[in-house]
């Protein structure tokens, strides 16, 4: 087995008095895609934010590729491959879709390459758009981020994600808003994704569809990791069921 690309080592974040994420470990290898599930404030999103560095944990540690990461700012841990997106949509509202990925493109991570021998930035950016499910003939790429409906935003929050080309892709809740033909565009293009061999964390509440991309499972409840394993193993998992799939639809 290859050394793991990321390790999550008792990873613990309270604030205050209250504990949001309590002890969470697990290794991820390298081209695994992992799902992480579990009811609304489980602390999946706080967990995320630990390992991209947006919150700093109370106690444990954060290793990529041998490095640990801990203390690194969210900045740093992009140079280093770590993409992540948000269940909340954050683009520039007031640049067009495409010009909202000529900023990551111009990071020291792509920056060198692109716009240089690889060609034109805005091309890329254009490319792009149209790999997530943009028309590349129509207007929608140059309107205004503002103007966009949800489905073209989360869209383009995946896009931003990939023009960093990143070694580990975060999703959390990419599918949440989308109807059922926008997830279902996106979908093989993520599974494209995991076949190239980017290792892939998703945070989802959508289970048919985060299984077929996932091979392994974590299930978070009250800030704890109550079940992991494959995703039918943790399905089957009487704890999982109680605390979360009971009022699902699996």
């Amino acid at each position: 087995m290859a050394n793991p690309i990321l390790q999550v080592d008792h990873l613990t974040k309270r604030f205050g008095g209250i504990g949001a994420v309590y002890r969470i470990s697990f290794d991820l290898q390298p081209g695994e895609a992992l799902g992480i599930i579990g009811p609304n404030g489980s602390g999946k999103t706080t967990l995320v934010n630990l390992i991209t560095g947006f919150v700093k944990p109370t106690a444990g540690r954060v290793t990529f590729r041998g490095r640990e990461i801990t203390n690194l700012p969210a900045y740093a841990r992009v140079e280093l491959g770590i993409a992540r997106s948000f269940q909340m949509v954050r683009p520039f509202y007031n640049l067009p879709a495409f010009k909202n990925l000529i900023i990551p493109l111009f990071s020291p991570r792509v920056g060198k390459r692109v716009g240089g021998k690889s060609g034109n930035r805005d091309e890329v950016a254009m490319h792009l758009l149209e790999e997530v499910g943009f028309e590349r003939d129509s207007q929608v790429p140059y309107k205004v981020a503002s103007s966009l409906p949800h489905g073209y935003l989360k869209r383009l929050e995946l896009a931003r994600c990939l023009a960093l080309e990143p070694e580990l892709l975060i999703l959390d809740e990419l599918f949440s808003g989308m109807s059922m033909s926008e997830v279902a565009s996106v979908l093989p293009l993520i599974e494209k994704i995991r076949e190239q061999g980017t290792t892939i964390i998703m945070v989802e509440h959508r289970l048919r569809e985060l299984f077929r991309i996932a091979n392994r499972a974590i299930v978070l409840n009250f800030g704890e990791k109550i079940a992991e394993g494959k995703p039918e193993e943790v399905i089957a998992d009487e704890q999982v069921r109680k605390a979360y799939l009971g009022s699902e639809d699996a």
